[in-house]
């Protein structure tokens, strides 16, 4: 394959249509927008939704619940994964680089389920109440760090 045999895929190109360019061309007149009305008129473009003045589906739709918009949305580390994972100090680039984490969000969240045989040193954004007891009876640290970035 070279450069000169390249293109594009069927139905990929189109020709412009060319309206308004005489009566011949199948395309003139009315400039394939049919005759009078709001949409045939210079310069048209209807809102987003709008159903001819019928009220549109999204208000006639009920709303239900509450949207927090201010939620924060942590990634999730539970001590069984650190227990599996080698080495005694974990960071949230070291996490992310062994890929127990890939979206971190607004932080880094180590949690209490499973159990700690080594001691370990884990820095985080928040640690809960059991994750923090279990790291620190096993002879670790939880180092709470900043914001994240």
């Amino acid at each position: 394959m070279d450069l000169s045999s390249l293109k594009p895929p069927a139905g990929q190109k189109h020709r412009k249509k060319r309206v308004g360019r005489g009566m011949g061309s199948g395309k003139g007149k009315t400039s394939t927008r049919g005759s009078k009305g709001q949409r045939a008129i210079s310069g048209y473009s209807m809102m987003r939704g709008f159903e001819g003045g019928q009220m549109p589906l999204h208000r006639r739709l009920p709303k239900r619940g509450f949207k927090n918009i201010f939620k924060k949305e942590y990634a999730i580390v539970n001590l069984r994964d650190l227990e599996t994972l080698e080495g005694d100090s974990f960071t949230v680039d070291s996490l992310q680089q062994a890929g127990v984490i890939h979206k971190l969000g607004d932080g880094l969240k180590v949690l209490g389920t499973g159990e700690l045989t080594r001691a370990i040193t884990v820095e985080a954004h928040l640690f809960s109440k059991a994750a923090a007891e279990k790291i620190q009876k096993a002879g670790g640290q939880a180092k709470v760090i900043g914001a994240a970035a």
